[in-house]
């Protein structure tokens, strides 16, 4: 799962919560070695193609979804 960075400059929790979790799918190891500038890791957070990587979280995940999604402020009911 990937994020928007401007996305998730505005919930501090999350980002924490990515840093904390430091879990990487085998692909995702693999596109931090190669040197084409595509994917970087910054601050205990990978990024791959100026998005952010989502560990494979389930909790993570649906918190994310929820404060996107369903949250009363993003104005969606459901």
């Amino acid at each position: 799962m990937m994020l928007k960075m401007n996305k998730m400059t505005d919930n501090l929790d999350i980002l924490e919560e990515i840093q904390r979790n430091n879990t990487r799918e085998q692909e995702v190891q693999q596109a931090l070695k190669k040197e084409d500038k595509l994917a970087w890791e910054q601050d205990g957070v990978a990024y791959i193609k100026g998005q952010i990587y989502i560990p494979n979280n389930q909790k993570l995940k649906k918190q994310i979804l929820w404060e996107n999604h369903d949250s009363v402020d993003m104005g969606h009911s459901g």
